[in-house]
């Protein structure tokens, strides 16, 4: 019995609040000094008492992201529009005393702290991301020879469907088939629609678990994936030996570098603020419990799977699990080195 294992997304993000009320009024919070010091050149339009600046103009715009040369007429007069609209917006919710409202003003923090930490994250892995060396490339890429030297393509035929709401009943349904005809057969019977097809499967890019358990298939293997909104039997047909090398090894290493140090940087600041924070009353209990539902590890052989992992084919799902796996056909969680 194989199993496979849900992908990490251990990723920071920066959160852009454009357009939420609790923002807008976030912005105009910041105080009517620092604008009215703007050169008058820098007004570009004016809302009630209020002015706008083209800074505040290039920074909607830089939000959207929408490049300098692509800022035609329309383009700015949106960006431009949402930002009166905004500050109108603001001027009323005040004008009501929405800022004196408790939940408004937790949101108001709540906002100024996501802003200010997501910035302070994109600041610091920018700073480690600029330094990455040749040696650290050239180590990664002699520690990974599954990406580069011995980079393997797994051709496979599969079978794709929305999870039914019984995914117990399939898998006792499917739990001896050996071929894809028998899984479509069963799927035909228990009324589920799919669609069947080939597709690639790129060692370079496959979470390490999924990979092991490729490996280690047999001949007659069927693979059961499945994420919360789809999921996929399949067979590997063929494995064909495609090493990445030269300049396309070296771009695709220097990625995975910088995703890798965006993982352990976003586990060193969770680490430290945890270690920096004191809870109080029952809430010291609560946050000693160990986090359920460490994916990652692979099960040993005839064992169970780990919590949150997807079973293969006879495996039984784990009650109300989340799984996070993408199918094989939309594995997209790492961008595809070029050949």
């Amino acid at each position: 019995m194989l199993y496979t294992t849900p992908i990490s997304h251990g990723r920071w993000r920066v959160a852009a609040i454009a357009c939420a009320l609790s923002g807008a009024i976030l912005l105009a919070g910041c105080g009517k000094k620092e604008e009215t010091q703007a050169a008058v050149g820098q007004v570009i339009a004016h809302v009630g008492p209020d002015d706008v600046t083209q800074q505040e103009l290039d920074n909607e715009l830089r939000l959207a992201n929408v490049p300098a040369d692509k800022r035609s007429d329309a383009i700015v007069k949106a960006a431009l529009t949402r930002i009166v609209e905004r500050k109108y917006l603001v001027q009323q919710a005040l004008a009501a005393k929405l800022d004196r409202e408790p939940t408004v003003h937790l949101d108001l923090l709540r906002s100024r702290e996501q802003i200010l930490a997501g910035a302070f994250v994109q600041r610091d892995l920018s700073s480690k991301m600029s330094t990455i060396s040749k040696n650290e490339i050239d180590s990664y890429i002699q520690a990974h020879p599954k990406q580069f030297d011995k980079r393997e393509l797994f051709q496979i035929e599969q079978i794709s469907f929305t999870p039914p709401k019984d995914l117990n009943a399939l898998a006792a349904e499917t739990k001896d088939d050996k071929t894809l005809d028998q899984v479509e057969g069963k799927l035909n019977e228990m009324n589920i629609k799919f669609s069947r097809g080939t597709t690639t499967l790129d060692s370079a890019t496959m979470p390490a678990e999924m990979l092991q358990a490729l490996d280690a298939k047999k001949a007659d293997d069927v693979f059961f994936i499945r994420s919360p909104t789809s999921a996929s039997y399949f067979k590997v047909q063929s494995v064909d030996a495609t090493p990445l090398t030269g300049d396309d090894a070296d771009q695709f290493a220097k990625r995975e570098v910088r995703a890798e140090i965006g993982r352990k940087g976003a586990q060193q600041i969770t680490e430290a603020a945890l270690a920096n924070a004191k809870y109080e009353g029952d809430y010291a209990r609560v946050m000693a419990l160990p986090t359920p539902g460490a994916a990652g590890a692979a099960p040993p052989a005839g064992g169970e799977p780990p919590a949150g992992a997807a079973p293969a084919v006879g495996g039984e799902p784990s009650a109300g699990a989340t799984q996070t796996t993408e199918k094989p056909a939309d594995n997209s969680q790492k961008e595809q080195p070029k050949n």
